[in-house]
């Protein structure tokens, strides 16, 4: 097993620790993606089911489709970018060539012309697709930075928190500009984001966002590609036979096999849940624009989580951490749902009961922030058992079938959100105010707040087989050490 031969080596050492401002302009990657999945799951079944009159389900069928392309697409760009040979690294090339294609994707998803509207599922399909498809380009290579930037246990958390960090930062000014500035409220349209007049203005914010956190990423993190790993002579180059080879050889790791299988469970539910969310926030809590710009504060759940991410895996093994916080999430999430079914919540448009709901979505977004942060860093510490056992980097491709079984599958939670919405939820498509009844209000709060969160388990039990400790990772950090020395 130690007698793997060395694949990949980087042109330079890096002189000291990872700089700040590294950290942070590693961390602007996360826009791109963040924007992008906030702007799908919040709005996008939302506008073309109640805004544009396409039914729940044939909506997200067709985004289900766009997302099995991208998620075919994964593990391609990962197993290309891995063995990339390139002045510029294995990574930012491709960064740099998804910038244009996911801006202009991205706005036209959200601004489909007068004329386009006779063939509304194709326009969602192929535009769905493009900004899928281009976002994959980028995403892929850059979520392999932060694991070919550090080594360290510990290190590499930290670089993944600041991710984050930086995406709810984004995220809050984001969330409070669209419901602020955009989607105001009207005498025909008190919920703006039922304003179908308003959507090119949003259309337009979204495409700068996303495209410049992509430019700016990239390029500023440039000075990093000589600390990177590069393909040695030994590397494989790119091709069907070493893809399949690749992804074979990522299948036979057990831990990373372990958490592939997690997010396929895991991405049905969240993803279902994610598509309904919007649903709940306009029908069961009733908010328009002016409540629902208040919930960018639930951010701050995030940023707590940032501050407290490392103290706390100081001391839980990140598989512990995961898996108390997950069953946090599904206990706090039920919270505001039950004291309104009971009664006991404040009452309908009022300040308290936005409250109520803004402190819940915070506390779940510190649990879920921590969730993601440990999760990337388990996947990570899987890439240097990988590299002990076969002497292959895999970076890109190992990421990217971790987000090609999120894709996937949350396809399929996506689809299920609009059979659930169609078929027992039973809401309208365009409906009017006297058309969601305390029937509908009920069928949906109870889809959302309890059947659905039960099937989490699925998932949970997977994830506490995982076998890497902190004991046990040190024990393969200092294995690879010791083959880097006797090369040297």
């Amino acid at each position: 097993m130690n007698d793997a031969p060395l694949r990949y080596q980087r042109r330079a050492e890096r002189p000291g620790p990872i700089l700040l401002r590294t950290k942070i302009f590693q961390g602007l990657g996360s826009i791109p993606g963040g924007i992008k999945d906030y702007a799908f799951r919040t709005f996008l079944l939302l506008y073309y089911n109640q805004v544009l009159g396409l039914t729940a389900s044939s909506a997200s069928l067709v985004l289900l489709v766009a997302l099995v392309f991208d998620a075919v697409s994964d593990p391609i760009v990962g197993s290309y970018s891995d063995n990339l040979r390139h002045r510029l690294g294995r990574r930012h090339p491709l960064m740099y060539a998804a910038v244009l294609p996911l801006t202009f994707s991205i706005f036209f998803l959200f601004a489909p012309p007068q004329w386009a509207m006779d063939h509304l599922l194709w326009w969602l399909g192929f535009f769905a697709i493009a900004t899928r498809l281009s976002l994959t380009l980028f995403a892929v290579p850059w979520n392999a930075l932060y694991a070919e930037m550090s080594e360290d246990y510990q290190e590499r958390s930290e670089l993944i928190s600041y991710r984050f960090a930086v995406v709810w930062v984004a995220g809050l000014v984001f969330t409070f500009s669209t419901f602020a500035f955009i989607f105001t409220a009207s005498e025909d349209h008190p919920q703006g984001q039922l304003n179908p007049d308003l959507y090119a203005d949003f259309a337009l914010m979204l495409a700068i966002v996303v495209g410049l956190g992509a430019f700016l990423t990239t390029y500023l993190t440039r000075d990093q590609i000589p600390y990177l790993k590069h393909p040695t002579a030994e590397s494989p180059t790119f091709g069907l036979t070493t893809l399949l080879s690749d992804v074979g050889a990522a299948m036979q790791n057990r831990e990373f096999s372990i958490l592939f299988f997690a997010v396929l469970a895991s991405a049905v539910v969240s993803g279902t849940s994610l598509a309904l969310e919007i649903y709940m926030t306009t029908y069961f809590w009733g908010f328009g624009g002016e409540q629902l710009r208040w919930m960018s504060l639930a951010i701050t759940g995030g940023l707590l989580a940032f501050l407290t991410v490392l103290p706390l895996q100081n001391l839980f093994d990140k598989k512990y951490l995961l898996i108390s916080c997950s069953i946090a999430i599904a206990l706090v999430s039920m919270f505001p749902v039950t004291l309104k079914l009971m009664g006991l919540a404040p009452p309908a448009g009022s300040a308290g009961l936005v409250a109520l709901v803004v402190g819940t979505q915070a506390a779940v977004s510190y649990f879920v922030t921590i969730v993601i942060i440990m999760f990337a860093s388990m996947v990570a510490d899987t890439l240097d058992l990988q590299e002990l056992e076969t002497g292959n980097r895999q970076e890109g491709l190992f990421n990217s079938v971790i987000t090609f079984s999120s894709k996937a599958t949350s396809g399929a939670g996506l689809l299920m959100a609009g059979l659930i919405i169609d078929l027992v939820v039973q809401l309208p498509e365009s409906a009017q105010s006297h058309q969601v009844t305390d029937d509908i209000r009920l069928r949906l709060a109870v889809m959302d707040a309890y059947v659905v969160p039960l099937f989490n388990v699925v998932w949970l039990l997977l994830v506490a087989r995982y076998g890497i400790t902190r004991e046990s990772y040190a024990g393969i950090r200092d294995a690879l050490d010791l083959r880097r020395k006797g090369s040297s």
